[in-house]
């Protein structure tokens, strides 16, 4: 089991930065692969950027060049840095843990992150 817990969402002006953080608990966090989703009300939560264990990256394509997503190990925790936000970046944030190869998959509860235009 995998507790994971977010932080670092609020309100911030549009061209704005936040760092949003996921503190894991609970098992080897270095072993799993960690993604960033986002939700807004009536659409389909989505992949923002996630990270292997060994460290590569991936983005969606709405983000790449403005968040970057990395992990600390020796902390057991991930972070996205969130810079030049924009309004469509208004949603709730859920942090993911995923044991490649199985089917483990751990979510946190979640933090709302709102970019006023």
């Amino acid at each position: 089991q995998v507790q994971l817990v977010e932080s670092g969402g609020g309100l911030v002006q549009s061209g704005g930065s936040l760092r949003l953080s996921c503190a894991a608990s609970g098992s080897i966090f270095s072993l799993y692969a960690m993604g960033w989703y986002r939700q807004v009300p009536g659409k389909q939560r989505e992949l923002v950027a996630a990270i292997t264990a060994i460290g590569s990256t991936n983005y969606a394509d709405s983000v790449k060049g403005r968040f970057t997503i990395s992990r600390d190990n020796a902390k057991n925790t991930a972070y996205l840095q969130m810079n030049s936000l924009k309004p469509e970046d208004t949603a709730v944030y859920y942090c993911n843990a995923h044991l490649v190869g199985t089917t483990e998959y751990y979510w946190g509860q979640g933090t709302q992150v709102t970019v006023s235009s």
